[in-house]
């Protein structure tokens, strides 16, 4: 008796169970565990048989009536808490997944977080089951960029086992497509970036007037001094493009592939440039055409700007995205489709009595939504009547909604993209 007081009666041994979590021990009463039966100390309490309580826990010693748990000790001491006071709490650093993998084990039910805790959990949770569906589609989506980045330059490593010079070309090849591998592939990288920005102003430089050269027939030719230029860069070209293909461990997919096909296309103008040059003077002539066939082949030369995705993570997130945006695009052209055939035909039937307009046909119209709609406005073609200017008001309103509504998604899986191609291309060019 203390102060008009007694102590309860102790309880017997009988009365409690001995858990062991990982080492951490504790002594709990049945009646505190049976406050929920449904959890899995609370199942444990109604098992009979040594082979159902071993279904719930890792060992049991029966002598000294002890539950050994093979989980994480820190946590249990939360369950601990939670049986106590009827509430759970989320553990602030914790991972979320590692939280709900817990109290799955330990059968506590989401709705037993406390208030201050729940809506974080719940946050958390849906941001996590995001990341982690967005991963399995881009797991099991065939032909998924993310997957074959990661995974390409390793399985290529592995074809080169028994091939010819396996070591010499294995070696070659990981300087040519890694060129984070090593200073080597650096300076290799470097130089095809260097020769690609050459040519590349070559070209533009040769567009200008003060380049222009004729030749005795008044035929345009090349400027010397650029025509130098363009052999040196086309013969490093090609060098690069037969050295990289005699190292490819499969000669069919290297061929198959986007960018190595760029290649191809950007070196093939002119060669096909130089053998019709070496035919005849009058075999030259019997061919059609040949002087609009010269202009295209030379204007193919534009493609060699593309091989600068060979060293651009931007480049590349850029083509994956609008490969894997397909929808969106589609949703995009059509949108504005109907916005543009609607506006032409309102634009139309408010300006044609007006002899100063321009818009005196739905074609002219498309010519005049579609610069709108993309708030281009060259100014070429305007409304001049109040209608048409409020036309004209609502086409450019409606054509910033209906941009802006897939661009959204498009640049958000552009985002995506770029963040996972730089990481396993940490080494390479980001431009």
């Amino acid at each position: 008796m203390v102060y008009g007081r007694a102590f309860p009666a102790r309880l017997p041994d009988d009365c409690f169970i001995n858990l062991n979590v990982g080492g951490f021990k504790r002594r709990m009463e049945r009646d505190v565990l049976q406050r929920f039966p449904q959890t899995r100390l609370g199942r444990l309490l109604c098992c009979s048989s040594r082979e159902a309580i071993l279904e719930l826990c890792d060992d049991f010693s029966p002598s000294e009536m002890e539950y050994y748990f093979d989980r994480n000790p820190g946590f249990f001491r939360h369950v601990l808490n939670f049986y106590l006071t009827g509430k759970l709490h989320l553990i602030e650093g914790q991972c979320v997944v590692s939280f709900r993998q817990e109290i799955e084990y330990w059968g506590i039910k989401e709705r037993h977080l406390d208030s201050c805790c729940s809506n974080r959990f719940h946050e958390l949770k849906g941001v996590a089951d995001d990341r982690d569906s967005e991963r399995k589609s881009e797991e099991e989506q065939p032909g998924s960029p993310f997957a074959e980045e990661l995974s390409s330059l390793d399985r290529d490593l592995e074809m080169f086992e028994g091939s010819w010079c396996a070591d010499v070309r294995k070696n070659l090849w990981l300087r040519l497509e890694n060129p984070g591998h090593s200073a080597s592939a650096k300076a290799l990288a470097l130089a095809s970036l260097s020769v690609v920005t050459i040519s590349i102003v070559a070209m533009c430089v040769h567009s200008m007037p003060s380049f222009h050269r004729v030749d005795l027939n008044d035929r345009v030719v090349e400027d010397p001094v650029l025509a130098i230029f363009e052999n040196i860069c086309v013969l490093c070209f090609s060098v690069e493009f037969l050295v990289r293909l005699a190292a490819a461990p499969s000669a069919g997919k290297f061929l198959r592939s986007p960018l190595n096909l760029i290649d191809l296309i950007s070196i093939m103008p002119f060669y096909v440039t130089l053998a019709i040059e070496m035919v005849d003077e009058g075999e030259r002539g019997k061919l059609e055409n040949v002087g609009k066939v010269m202009q295209i082949l030379r204007l193919m030369r534009v493609f060699r700007i593309l091989k600068l995705a060979r060293h651009s993570s931007g480049l590349r997130s850029l083509g994956a995205t609008l490969r894997h945006s397909y929808r969106e695009v589609g949703l995009l052209v059509l949108f504005l489709s109907v916005g543009m055939s609607i506006f032409s035909a309102l634009i139309y039937t408010v300006e044609k009595e007006c002899q100063e307009s321009e818009l005196q046909n739905i074609p002219v119209g498309w010519w005049w939504a579609t610069i709108s709609m993309t708030t281009v406005g060259y100014g070429d073609t305007f409304p001049v009547t109040l209608a048409g200017k409020l036309v004209g008001t609502l086409c450019i309103v409606c054509g910033l909604l209906i941009v802006a509504l897939p661009i959204t998604n498009i640049f958000n899986k552009f985002s995506e993209f770029y963040e996972k191609q730089k990481g396993p291309n940490a080494g390479r060019c980001s431009t």
